[in-house]
């Protein structure tokens, strides 16, 4: 009896300290104080940390210590000392701002732990989670357990499965391991995750396999504030593209014999094409540029747990020591293939084997898709190999396909084909190292390297690329170890469309967005069918939160199982899962800025009891569809010689507040004002109908005016009431027509940042009023440009343009 008893309390363990001493063996050690966020202060009573303010904790308490380690940190998997019962597993989790200088500029961040990326959480399967998220920054925040099958109040979606965690309070989440692979968490409140909240999970087979295991988390940095990159998305502020080099202007198209094919990609009313929407100042791997493993020698074998934590930017993954063997995606593991590369979506994970040739060192690289910076993984120790580099993509090529595949209305046109998991990237005709050189590639390759060469430089040498076709993953080529045909039940078919407007960030699913859709009810034990069609010029990563789901990919009942399917423009993929549990579970694309404008749905399980996390789940469902609906503002104002004009628009998915102004100088210049407030129709939302008030005024002019309709207008004191609409033309033109409350009718064409050269853009106006008005602009900075234009009221003027 007395065994029986001891046995089973040996089967509990406690991981919070990692040292399983006796409690005579506590009580004889000296009591000390530190600090979780910097351990290195210790005292031997309570207090505050000196460099933080935190309160001091008892030095066994503060943290794990198998939270501690960097996750560049390799994994030794083994079975050996494997407790024989399942565990308890405890981490402390402490969520704080903190301070970064990624790219030499002190920027605000968030920290776990005082680490970006926060630290590595280890479990093995059969063992029970217990994390305490302490929340001690002055707002709210969540965790959300990427890919894991846990029970629905623990998710971490905040509004939908939880309420958030409130500033400097502690949230428990506990959930019995049931998987093991290579995952990931996050936060899910608002834009923290591109802050830097996000660390790998990972969950240990019980007999894992005795290999080098480094888990690996991909990210991107911008020294932008993220609400602002939201903001500059939503205004379709082009300062992105300018620091990437893809303004694709007119002077460029005329230089590349593509003069052509800019005219056509603007007649179809298509703006500067580009496969990624921000420029980032680094690119990290475990929180840096280049990392090292020097402890490898020829021959070993090292398994990398990739996963991608970044916002918003896919990246091309290489290693110049030969053939990547993909085992795992998604945490499930899958049959090995061999590849030369291949591309990882935002949240996706993947399981690679790579072999070390010789004693040398040798790179495997991650590339933002965009190809403009790259981050570097070392193995190995003596002369570096660097991996084969990926050039800047010949975006006028891209263009001209984009061209033929676009229809007039902003559909995709069909292609005779069904395009499906991944295996026909339509970029192909803009990756050189395919389609052939690029005459441009010398100036290309000189622009593109910001990236990092720390180390490098005459330190080694290129693995020359390899000679006859690449091998690039793809779904297809993905099978599961074992079948994963779903349990039998009643099937349920669900259709959706990826749809988007990429000028005004707009991006949807049937063109509604969350807010704006019904939550889709399931039942346990049905079959659930999704059939997604990409009717959009971007790829989307399309996570479902809680479940696997089968990729029908041609390989029958091997069928992969993942939770992320990255789609790409005008596919179609079909998968399935098995509705094997209760309450709501958040779909989404996980392109961060695509998921807060509103790109996911909510399947809800019937008769789910009610969730206890959620006291008033009427005001959660406001809250949650508060992201889609948030509003952004945007502005610029010209200071030139003849005076100022300028807009405030205020605006979110569907509805814009604007207002336009003319000040001029002198008296007789006048002044104007035009207010509109409108909704934005269709799923292009070219058509935008309006409301409003128009104002003008000068006092030496003569009082009245004809049109060219031949109606008087009043030119020195006109209030008006105006009501019409606007609609985008071919070349981007914007037509309006109006009517205003004396009955005077005018009609205008207006064209605003025609792209002459990278940095330079044109703009018109011309109305029935006979208005007219013609300038340039120069950008300088984000927010600062110089300007010239000339207009029929005010003449000529030169001087500066301020943005938001």
């Amino acid at each position: 009896m007395l065994l029986a008893l001891l046995t089973g309390l040996a089967g509990f363990t406690f991981a919070q300290h990692g040292h399983h001493t006796g409690k005579a063996m506590q009580q004889a050690s000296p009591v000390l104080y530190t600090c979780p966020m910097h351990p290195e202060i210790q005292q031997a009573g309570p207090g505050k940390c000196p460099k933080c303010g935190m309160d001091l904790v008892i030095k066994d308490q503060a943290t794990s210590p198998t939270a501690q380690p960097s996750p560049a940190t390799t994994e030794h998997n083994t079975t050996a000392g494997r407790p024989a019962a399942p565990r308890t597993v405890r981490y402390d989790l402490y969520v704080k701002d903190t301070l970064v200088a990624y790219s030499g500029k002190t920027k605000k961040a968030i920290a776990i732990n005082g680490s970006i990326p926060a630290p590595t959480l280890t479990f093995t399967e059969g063992d029970t989670a217990e994390i305490y998220v302490h929340n001690l920054m002055d707002e709210e925040t969540s965790v959300h357990w990427h890919g894991v099958f846990l029970p629905n109040r623990y998710d971490g979606v905040p509004f939908l499965t939880q309420m958030p965690i409130k500033p400097h309070s502690t949230y428990l989440y506990t959930f019995p391991v049931k998987q093991n692979g290579t995952y990931w968490y996050h936060s899910h409140t608002g834009l923290q995750e591109q802050s830097g909240m996000y660390g790998a999970l990972i969950f240990n087979k019980v007999a894992e396999p005795i290999i080098p295991a480094i888990p690996v988390v991909l990210s991107d940095w911008s020294d932008m504030r993220p609400k602002e990159i939201e903001r500059f998305l939503h205004n379709a502020n082009d300062w992105f593209a300018i620091k990437k080099g893809a303004t694709q202007s007119y002077t460029e198209a005329i230089s590349k014999g593509h003069f052509g094919t800019k005219l056509g990609n603007e007649w179809k009313r298509m703006n500067a094409m580009d496969v990624s929407d921000v420029y980032y100042e680094k690119l990290l791997n475990n929180g840096q540029e280049n990392s090292e493993h020097p402890q490898f020698k020829a021959g070993d074998k090292v398994k990398l747990r990739l996963i991608n934590g970044g916002a918003s930017t896919y990246f091309w993954l290489t290693w110049a020591g030969g053939k990547i063997t993909v085992v795992g995606n998604d945490g499930n593991d899958v049959s090995p293939v061999e590849v030369d590369r291949l591309i990882i979506a935002p949240s996706e994970t993947y399981d690679v084997i790579v072999t070390i040739p010789e004693n040398m060192q040798y790179e495997f690289r991650a590339t933002a898709e965009d190809r403009t910076k790259y981050t570097s993984l070392w193995l190995g120790k003596g002369m570096k190999m660097s991996a084969p580099e990926l050039r800047r993509l010949k975006y006028f090529e891209g263009m001209k396909m984009m061209n033929g595949m676009m229809k007039m209305d902003g559909n995709m046109a069909p292609m005779g084909m069904q395009m499906s998991n991944q295996q026909m990237d339509m970029n192909t005709v803009m990756y050189p190292e395919i389609s052939g050189d690029d005459k441009d590639h010398k100036k290309d390759s000189k622009q593109q390297q910001e990236m990092p060469m720390t180390g490098m430089e005459h330190a080694g040498h290129q693995m020359p690329a390899a000679t006859g076709d690449l091998v690039t993953l793809n779904y297809g080529m993905l099978r599961a170890t074992e079948p994963t045909t779903l349990p039998e039940g009643p099937e349920r078919l669900l259709r959706f469309e990826l749809t988007g407007n990429m000028d005004r960030y707009v991006w949807t699913l049937d063109n509604k967005t969350v807010s704006e859709s019904d939550r889709i009810l399931i039942r346990k034990g049905e079959r659930v069918k999704i059939v997604l069609y990409n009717n959009s010029m971007m790829r989307h990563p399309m996570h479902l939160h809680g479940h696997d789901f089968r990729v029908l990919n041609g390989q029958g009942e091997y069928a992969p199982l993942k939770n992320v399917l990255d789609i790409l423009p005008m596919e179609t993929d079909t998968l399935e899962f098995a509705a094997t549990e209760s309450g709501d579970w958040f779909f989404h694309c996980h392109i961060l800025y695509h998921m807060m404008s509103g790109m996911g749905r909510v399947f809800s399980y019937e008769q789910s009891p009610p969730n206890p996390e959620l006291p008033d789940p009427a005001y959660a469902r406001r809250m949650l569809n508060h992201d889609d609906r948030m509003v952004h503002l945007m502005g610029m104002a010209g200071l030139e010689s003849n005076g100022s004009d300028g807009q405030f628009m205020i605006a979110n998915t569907r509805y814009r507040l604007s207002t336009e102004w003319r000040l001029g100088l002198k008296a007789s210049h006048g002044n104007e004002s035009e207010t509109y407030f409108g909704r934005y129709m269709g799923r292009m939302q070219w058509f935008f109908p309006f409301i409003g008030f128009d104002y003008h005024y000068n006092s030496m002019r003569d009082g009245t005016e004809r049109n060219m309709f031949g109606q008087l207008s009043n030119q020195s004191n006109r209030k008006a009431l105006v009501a019409g609409f606007q609609y985008t033309l071919p070349m981007l033109i914007v037509a309006e027509a109006r009517i205003d409350s004396k009955g005077k009718l005018r009609f205008q064409l207006k064209r605003e940042d025609i792209p002459i050269t990278r940095r330079l853009r044109f703009n018109f106006m011309a109305n029935t009023d006979k208005e007219y008005m013609a300038g340039f602009r120069y950008i300088v900075t984000r927010y600062f440009a110089l300007s010239t234009h000339y207009d029929s009221d005010m003449g000529f003027g030169a001087g500066i343009t301020l943005s938001y």
